[in-house]
């Protein structure tokens, strides 16, 4: 799952060697972490958040046949 969202996450950015993805379990369930250079913060987010809802789709979607829940936070 890590590499999906960096192969997602690289092309629309300015700094790709920047793009961080890291994962935990918690209580939510996994939980991937979304870091970017914050010059690119508003490329991976996108104008009203559409380009973050099409990440988070993409890779929801990914996910369907794992028992845990899903979720990505973009910082």
């Amino acid at each position: 799952m890590t590499q999906l969202i960096e192969s997602i996450v690289r092309p629309l950015v300015d700094h790709p060697d920047d793009v961080k993805v890291t994962h935990q379990q918690n209580e939510r369930g996994d939980v991937y972490q979304l870091t970017v250079h914050p010059e690119d913060t508003g490329k991976v987010i996108g104008k009203h958040g559409r380009v973050a809802k099409a990440i988070r789709t993409i890779v929801y979607a990914a996910a369907t046949e794992s028992p845990q829940k899903i979720h990505l936070d973009i910082k």
